[in-house]
């Protein structure tokens, strides 16, 4: 007997994720990865946590810490957070902030809140995978996000209706966009605000990567942009996801939506529903690190990747072949490869691995529609100088020979 067809439709919507299928590679030997946009454990506050942890299991914290607890999120993290969340222009209480298992939880909560099948997701062109698969489960349908001028609001409407579905989300990374290193501009941050208010829809706000800012002029929040705007967090309809996976540890799996209480409050029940709350222990530890060294971590962290992108920057002028152009960001963890008309970044990865030990990650699982072919992402995060500059090296020679 088989169960696949009692499957829901939306399973046929769920696919392997193409990073994590990567990641399974990584185990061979030589072989130099750009694939996965991970943090490095060397960089993470190991001797910190352990000591965290070893507080929050001392005898009069176990009631607490190995207790259940509400869903909203250990209240100490949630006043860090609202700090946090202040000194970048975002004013907010506590009953503005929900600790969620990593930030691809909020992205399927939202993803849950928002979309009936049949409606209407905005997302970039390239967008971060892990959206497409969170949204997925929900049956929408994409419509490219465009914030150049060239798309208004009334022919987003037009596109929906004649799909069926009405607007209902708008989705980015403004700061160093996973999988472009891209950062959206103050215009830009205007113009997206201006459509979704047009539109009526929810706008998230991924920001995975805000705080690996290396160089250049920080760009405020779309959600503090529009708090300057309303004069309240409750009048918005930017939806703010934070993360600790890129400053301090992604195996604990924490992170946080901020956003209006009426937003919050149904985020809280599907939390209920789904997992009751996210780990107490790790929400103790996560406050404990955070409150005695997250500013002089991250710039420990940001050191050593702005390094790293030097680097890979450097290496990509002197060995990619003509043709080939890249981005150059000024923060996260990637930098975006456009190769010349014809190439395909699927076949180009095979041939990498099989011949050079090069992983990267196809540029056409960023794209809602499968476009993209001639497309790359490369990260730095995970290599030091000497892997950079041998495998930039490598791969501009297969690039040279495809």
């Amino acid at each position: 007997m088989s169960l696949t067809q009692s499957f829901a439709s939306r399973a046929s919507r769920m696919t392997a994720s193409e990073i994590r299928e990567l990641l399974k590679l990584l185990d061979k030997p030589g072989l130099i990865s750009f694939a996965g946009g991970i943090p490095d454990p060397a960089l993470f506050p190991a001797q910190e946590f352990a000591a965290a942890f070893a507080r929050g299991l001392a005898p009069e914290q176990q009631a607490q810490s190995l207790q259940y607890s509400i869903s909203e999120g250990y209240l100490p993290l949630r006043e860090w957070i609202a700090g946090e969340m202040a000194k970048i222009g975002v004013p907010c209480t506590v009953d503005n902030i929900l600790i969620t298992s990593g930030s691809q939880q909020a992205l399927d909560y939202l993803g849950k809140l928002f979309l009936s099948p049949g409606d209407t997701a905005l997302v970039g062109w390239p967008t971060y995978l892990g959206a497409l698969a969170a949204f997925n489960a929900y049956e929408p349908r994409y419509d490219q996000l465009s914030v150049s001028g060239n798309r208004t609001a009334a022919s987003y409407v037009a596109g929906a209706e004649a799909e069926g579905g009405r607007v209902k989300l708008a989705y980015l990374s403004a700061d160093f966009a996973n999988p472009t290193g891209e950062t959206l501009g103050q215009q830009g941050r205007e113009a997206l605000l201006d459509m979704t208010e047009e539109l009526e829809c929810a706008l998230i706000e991924d920001a995975a990567y805000q705080a690996l800012r290396y160089d250049g002029e920080a760009v405020p929040p779309i959600l503090a942009t529009e708090i300057a705007r309303r004069g309240s967090i409750e009048d918005c309809r930017t939806i703010y996801c934070g993360s600790f996976s890129k400053t301090l540890s992604p195996g604990l799996r924490l992170g946080w939506v901020v956003a209006a209480k009426p937003v919050i409050s149904q985020l809280v029940l599907m939390k209920q529903a789904a997992d009751l709350h996210t780990a107490t222990l790790n929400q103790i530890a996560v406050h404990d690190v955070a409150s005695r060294v997250f500013d002089s971590h991250v710039e420990t962290i940001r050191t050593a990747y702005r390094q790293r992108r030097d680097v890979m920057l450097d290496a990509l002028s002197a060995h990619m072949p003509d043709g080939v152009t890249w981005t150059r960001p000024e923060g996260g963890m990637f930098i975006w490869l456009t190769l010349p008309a014809g190439l395909n970044g699927a076949d180009l990865l095979e041939r990498s691995i099989d011949s050079v030990g090069v992983a990267f990650v196809p540029g056409s699982a960023f794209f809602a529609d499968k476009s993209g072919e001639n497309t790359i992402r490369l990260s730095f995060s995970c290599s030091d100088e000497a892997q950079i500059n041998e495998g930039i090296m490598r791969l501009g020679q297969v690039i040279r020979g495809a």
